[in-house]
Order: structure tokens, then C-alpha cells, then sequence
């Protein structure tokens, strides 16, 4: 979810949850009500909202050098907690370092530590979802990390292993509940399977069972439904929602309204969606300093939030290059505002769904489980900030 869950999207998920988005706003010279809004979408969700919202995953190495991009990752609007921050390292030094630091400066009140990430920049650095396969390693950054985090939680995000036939996450459960992590999230893929097919929620069963910390399930959970469904089948203590609420911030109403028993659920009409859009923008702006700044970055949402909806191609494409405010407001309000929900969306994947592929590891890597070397350079080379 990097460059998705900033500042900006997070308030706006949160908002969501707890039922207090306010009403968008219209742009300076453009006409009040330019962005439609209003077809009586049913989101009756009270103030206290679960959720924890985590911010885009930021190197270890770039936030102890004070890289100016890593910090402002780590920026929070006032008020918002728990504060949580997603960590990325291989080197368990250069990771104590981090998480002292957040400790220390007091920048986060929760650390999530990614084991998680398939793309190859990371993998091939002996990070992310490649990196559990070194026990020893792996064991030494939790450690490390726990040790220096000032009582704040540390928890772990994970996959099932590299492939099929390197499975990791059982061992690797083991050994973060053994070093002291609060929590375990796995994702039911492989790095090899990316995101293609179906998670394995199997596998969240079997590490519920394995462990006695809380285990976490993230995997193809589009609706509040399948959260539902994902903790009765598998037992698992909550889940993790990633690429399903991509143009969708109201799943997070859902799913508070679904954890606390009641059956409403969010389908708003376009015009609602529309309101929402504008407000993802206003607070992008806010977030990256500037309106050109906000709407550039706002463009990579347009299609999510679109899917499904009566909208032409040259309307889509115009809303996918806007710069400013006004000019959203322009051409929000030339779309149907009362055009209803596509229903038969619901349950189908969002965001990207790939190939299976080989994951690019460094030379030797599967070679030795017990090996603690750091592969040259990991730490080096900004990802994530």
C-alpha cells in the first residue's frame, strides 16, 4: 500500500469508520454544490469505531538518517492514535536504531514490522517476504526491536513462506511470539504467488492453533462480510484489510458496523462517491502542501473509486489528470449523481492482481537457514521513503 495509506487516506478511512466526515466543501470560485452528493447511503456507525490505521512502509535506514520524505511519512493529523508505523529493514541493528528512535522521540505509539512485501526491490535485498527463511536473522531484527521499543507493541505482518516448498510462517510464528511480538499477521499467499488466485485461509487456521499471541488474517478480504466470514472460519483476532478498500475509505464503516453486530452496510450512489472523492483531495493537498500537489496524487484513485459506476472514458480520463480543485469540482458535476451502487462488484478484487512469478532472492539466500549475514547493500538505496 505504499504511496496509498498516507496522512490523507488514513483520516479519511477513519472518518469513515466513525461516522464524522464532514460534508465536502466547494473549491474557491467554483459553484456551491459542484460535487454532488447525497442519496441517502445507510452508514450509521457510532464514534467508537475500531481500527488501527498504519502508515506506508518506511525504511529503517532512511528514518534514522532523518530522511525528509521518511519523516513526513511518519506525519499524523492531531488527535489520530493509536499512531502506527510499518517498518521495513534486514539489518537488526540498523532496526533497533529505528525503533529506538521512534520510541524515544515518541513518533508512534505502535511499530508493525514488514514481512510481508513480494516485489522484487525488496526481495532481492533479503528483505520483506523473503526474509523469515533466515530463522536466525529474523529472530535477531524482532529482538532487536522489541528490546528498545519502550513497552510500545511490535508486531509482524508475514506470508506463508517463499514458495510452496519453503513454508515459513508456522517456524516463524514461533519464533516472534518466543521474542515478544504482541501480534502475527499473515497474508495466506506466498511471495511467489504475489497476488494472483486465492489466499489461503487455511493457513491463518493453522497458526491460530500453533500460537498463543493473537493471529491476525489479511488475504481477500473485499467486504465486511468476508471479514466475518474470515474469523469464524479460521478463529483468527481480527483481520488486516489492504487492497480492498482502494477507492473504497467506507468499508471501514462497514466494517465497525459488521464487528458490532449490526447489518447495515454502505452502498453509496455516485454522487456520494463523488463527495468522497473530493474530500480524499482536499486532504491530500493539505497532507503534501500544496492543491497541484494533492490533486496529482489524488489521480491514481480516480479508477478505484469509478469501478463499476455509468462513467465515459473521456470523463474518466479527465478526472485521472486533474490539477486543481476547481477543475474536480467541473467534473464531478457532470457525472450522474443518482447512479446506484454496482452490487454485482460486491466480493470481486480491487487493486492488483497478478501472475505467480519467481521472487528474486540474493545469491546463496536458500542456502543456509541459519546464516545471519546481511546481504550487501540491503539497508542501502531508499524504499518506501
Amino acid at each position: 500500500m505504499a504511496g496509498i495509506t498516507n496522512a490523507a487516506f488514513r483520516r479519511l478511512c477513519r472518518e469513515q469508520a466513525a461516522g464524522t466526515a464532514p460534508a465536502a466543501e466547494p473549491a474557491a470560485g467554483s459553484a456551491p454544490g459542484a460535487a454532488p452528493t447525497g442519496c441517502g447511503a445507510e452508514a450509521a456507525v457510532g464514534p467508537a469505531a475500531p481500527g488501527l490505521y498504519v502508515c506506508e512502509m518506511v525504511t529503517s535506514r532512511a528514518l534514522v538518517e532523518r530522511n525528509p520524505k521518511t519523516l513526513h511519512m511518519l506525519a499524523f493529523e492531531p488527535g489520530a492514535g493509536p499512531r502506527s508505523v510499518q517498518l521495513y529493514g534486514v539489518d537488526p541493528g540498523v532496526v533497533g536504531d529505528a525503533v529506538r528512535m521512534i520510541a524515544t522521540e515518541d513518533l508512534a505509539d505502535h511499530i508493525d514490522l514488514n514481512f510481508g512485501c513480494p516485489v522484487p526491490k525488496v526481495t532481492r535485498k533479503g528483505g520483506g517476504a523473503a526474509l523469515p527463511w533466515r530463522y536466525r536473522l529474523f529472530e535477531q531484527i524482532l529482538r532487536a526491536a522489541v528490546g528498545v521499543a519502550d513497552g510500545r507493541p511490535v508486531t509482524v505482518k508475514m506470508r506463508m513462506g517463499i514458495d510452496d516448498s519453503h513454508l515459513t510462517y508456522l517456524d516463524a510464528g514461533r519464533i516472534a511470539q518466543e521474542a515478544g511480538v504482541a501480534w502475527v499477521t499473515l497474508h495466506g499467499r506466498t511471495a511467489e504467488q504475489r497476488y494472483s488466485g486465492r489466499a489461503e485461509w487455511g493457513a491463518i487456521a493453522a497458526l491460530k492453533q500453533a500460537l498463543e499471541i493473537p493471529v491476525l488474517g489479511n488475504g481477500d478480504v473485499w467486504e465486511a462480510d468476508d471479514a466475518l466470514r474470515m474469523v469464524r472460519e479460521t478463529g483468527c483476532d481480527g483481520v488486516v484489510v489492504g487492497r480492498g478498500c482502494l477507492g473504497r475509505p467506507w468499508l471501514f464503516a462497514d466494517l465497525a458496523a459488521a464487528f458490532a453486530g449490526r447489518p447495515r452496510r454502505v452502498r453509496p450512489c455516485l454522487g456520494e462517491v463523488a463527495a468522497g472523492m473530493r474530500r480524499h483531495a482536499v486532504l491530500l493537498a493539505s497532507h503534501l502542501g500544496g492543491e497541484r500537489d494533492g490533486c496529482t496524487d489524488f489521480r491514481k484513485h480516480v479508477a478505484w473509486y469509478l469501478k463499476g459506476y455509468p462513467v465515459g472514458a473521456d470523463l474518466r480520463h479527465k478526472l485521472a489528470m486533474i490539477s486543481s480543485l476547481a477543475e474536480l469540482d467541473d467534473l464531478l458535476g457532470q457525472l450522474d449523481a443518482t447512479a446506484p451502487f454496482p452490487a454485482d462488484l460486491l466480493g470481486q478484487p480491487r487493486g492488483r492482481t497478478n501472475s505467480p512469478g519467481r521472487v528474486h532472492l540474493p545469491e546463496g539466500w536458500l542456502a543456509d537457514h541459519d546464516s545471519l549475514a546481511v546481504p550487501a547493500g540491503a539497508e542501502h538505496g531508499a524504499f518506501g521513503g
